[in-house]
């Protein structure tokens, strides 16, 4: 996708997904929004650009580390439900509860009577917040082995994206048609009427971008909400104050002065 169209259109779908925070605001609503895919298929991407404008006491993202050897004795999904959202808020897991069916399932960090286990809970624990009135979005991003690929190589080279690169995503390389089967498998189990898997694809990144926040937006019911009428006052009269001599306080040096051209 062109630059100049994509980046027009981008604004005003962030202009919409600020109209989107106010209506969950005021209505009380809770907003969840999962975002799951392969390594490298531009999960974090999208969500800077769904958070840009959006206010983090309102709008937050849960990307949970690896779990404590405490959290590992507890119900699985319990920690997950310690980050959904009261009302109005939005939470955007990057990443989420199905990294059990993912990465969990393929690097062999569950037994398979918990990935099982997962498969048949989660249907009921999803339809459970659905049920409760939390409005639930799933997105998979969709991206092809030869992107995927191309994009590692530029985290290697980059030396501003090398952290993007773990061993992990290495691996990943050579479990491709692993990890296509637990999706596959993830998909049979969790593709439901209550909560339908959104399927991006994300070989472009823009169009992944443009597209799934339009989904998004074109899913939640929302209104635009006008904001309260605010006037600012005039400034009081001084009283006196005077302003500590600036030598008695440490000021940053004028790095951008030696930039001026």
């Amino acid at each position: 996708m062109a630059k100049k169209p994509y980046e027009r259109e981008l604004l005003r779908l962030q202009h919409e997904l600020v109209k989107l925070q106010e209506w969950v605001r005021a209505e009380g609503a809770r907003l969840v929004v999962v975002f799951e895919g392969r390594d490298a298929a531009g999960k974090g991407g999208a969500i800077k650009r769904v958070t840009e404008y959006l206010n983090p006491r309102i709008a937050r993202v849960a990307a949970l580390p690896a779990p404590t050897e405490r959290q590992r004795t507890q119900w699985y999904f319990q920690r997950y439900a310690e980050h959904l959202p009261a009302a109005g808020e939005i939470v955007l897991f990057d990443r989420s509860w199905y990294n059990r069916a993912g990465v969990e399932k393929v690097m062999g960090f569950c037994t398979e009577e918990e990935y099982w286990q997962f498969l048949q809970q989660c249907p009921t624990f999803e339809r459970m917040l659905t049920e409760s009135g939390l409005l639930l979005r799933k997105y998979w991003f969709s991206v092809s082995d030869t992107e995927q690929e191309r994009r590692f190589r530029d985290r290697l080279e980059d030396p501003m994206k090398r952290w993007k690169l773990s061993p992990m995503d290495v691996e990943s390389i050579t479990r491709w048609e692993d990890y296509s089967r637990a999706k596959d498998e993830m998909f049979l189990h969790t593709d439901t009427p209550d909560s339908p898997w959104n399927v991006v694809e994300s070989d472009d990144k823009r169009r992944a971008r443009i597209n799934m926040i339009a989904h998004l937006l074109s899913t939640v019911p929302y209104r635009e909400v006008k904001p309260p009428a605010i006037e600012l006052p005039d400034r009081p009269a001084s009283r006196g104050y005077q302003r500590p001599p600036r030598d008695l306080q440490r000021y940053v040096p004028d790095h951008a002065a030696g930039l001026d051209g």
